[in-house]
C-alpha cells in the first residue's frame, strides 16, 4: 500500500558538508530503533512526536550540489522543517575549537565537518536517557523498542510502512501502568523517571530557551534525572558541545585510555577536559568515536533477568 498522506517539502543548504547519518548518530538508540532508519545512499528517515503532533523526516543529502532535501509526513511537519537546520547542527558554532590533546587534534582534522545536533525534543530525549540509566545498552534498546512497539503511534506517511513509530505523547506516557512498564523491561526507578518528567514536559520544553547551565538545573529537578541525564539530554535536545557523559564508566575509561594510556575516574576525567571548555562534548564524541578505547579483559556487563519479557 502506497501512502497518499501529502507531503511537505523544503530544501537547505548548509554552510559546510553535512552528513546527515554522521551527525544524527548520537539519536539513534540501537540498530533497529523504530524511530530511526538509514538507507544505502545515506537518506536517513527521522520520527518523532513534536509539539505540533507525529511527524516522519525524510532527510536526502544531495551531494553534488551541497544542499539537503527535507521531506515531512504528519501533524508536526512544519515544526519539523523549521527545526531541521538545528536538528543537522545549523546552531553548532565550532568557531576557536582546538583542542589541547594532539590525538584530539588529529582526529578532529580528519573530519572537521561533525556538529553537535539539536533536535528541539526534550521529552524524546530525556524518556531514551532515563531508559539507558544503570543498564546494559541491549536492555536498554530492547526497552526502548518495546516501549515504542506498545505504545507509540504509527508514523505519519511512508515511514509508517517500514515500521517507524513515534514516541507517545506526554499524556499518552503519564497514562502507561507501572505493570506495564515491566512489560517494556523498564524498571520502577527508571519508570517514574520517565513518568514524571511526563507530568512536567511543558516545563522541560522550556529549557531549550535558557542558559545551558539553567537548563542543567531544571533538568536536574527531575526526581531520578541526575548529571548523566542531563547531559545526554542537552547533547541531543539542546545541542550542547559542553555536556559531558560524567558518571558514565565507559566515557571516563575511554577517554582517560585515549588521552594518557590509562583509565582514570570521573574526578580526573573533570580535570582532563576542563581545558577543552565549550566544547567538551565535542571532545567526548571524536575520542569515542574516532579512538580506540581501553581493551576489555573481562566479559560484558550482562542483561537482568527478572523483568517480564
Amino acid at each position: 500500500m502506497t501512502s497518499t498522506l501529502l507531503a511537505r517539502h523544503r530544501v537547505w543548504r548548509p554552510g559546510w558538508p553535512c552528513e546527515p547519518l554522521d551527525i544524527l548518530r548520537p539519536l539513534r538508540r540501537g540498530g533497529a530503533d523504530p524511530t530511526f532508519r538509514s538507507d544505502r545512499d545515506g537518506t536517513v528517515w527521522r520520527a518523532s512526536m513534536t509539539p505540533a503532533g507525529p511527524v516522519t523526516l525524510r532527510i536526502v543529502p544531495r551531494r553534488h550540489s551541497g544542499e539537503i532535501e527535507l521531506e515531512a509526513w504528519g501533524p508536526g511537519a512544519d515544526w519539523m522543517l523549521e527545526q531541521a537546520p538545528d536538528l543537522l547542527g545549523a546552531s553548532d558554532d565550532i568557531t576557536g575549537f582546538e583542542s589541547s590533546y594532539p590525538r584530539v587534534r588529529r582526529a578532529w582534522a580528519l573530519n572537521p565537518h561533525w556538529r553537535v545536533p539539536r533536535s528541539g525534543l526534550v521529552l524524546e530525549s530525556l524518556v531514551a536517557a532515563a531508559i539507558e540509566q544503570k543498564v546494559t545498552g541491549k536492555e536498554a534498546w530492547f526497552g526502548w523498542r518495546r516501549l515504542l512497539s506498545r505504545f507509540g503511534e504509527l508514523a505519519p506517511g511512508p515511514a509508517g510502512e517500514r515500521g517507524m513509530r513515534c514516541l507517545p505523547t506526554a499524556a499518552g506516557i503519564a497514562r502507561i501502568a507501572s505493570w506495564q512498564w515491566l512489560q517494556c523491561s523498564v524498571d520502577g526507578a527508571r519508570s517514574r523517571t520517565i513518568v514524571r518528567a511526563s507530568q512536567l514536559a511543558g516545563a522541560l520544553e522550556r529549557t531549550l530557551d535558557q542558559p545551558m547551565a539553567e537548563a542543567d538545573r531544571a533538568l536536574r529537578s527531575v526526581p531520578g534525572v541526575g548529571v548523566w541525564t542531563s547531559a545526554e539530554v542537552r547533547q541531543r535536545a539542546h545541542g550542547d558541545a559542553d555536556a559531558v557523559s560524567f558518571g558514565d564508566y565507559h566515557v571516563a575509561r575511554h577517554i582517560g585510555w585515549a588521552i594518557t594510556g590509562q583509565v582514570i575516574s570521573d574526578d580526573e576525567l573533570r580535570d582532563l577536559l576542563e581545558s577543552e571548555r565549550p566544547h567538551r562534548y565535542r571532545v567526548q564524541h571524536v575520542i569515542t568515536t574516532r579512538l580506540e578505547g581501553a581493551p576489555r579483559h573481562g566479559p560484558r556487563m550482562a542483561p537482568r533477568r527478572h523483568l517480564p519479557t
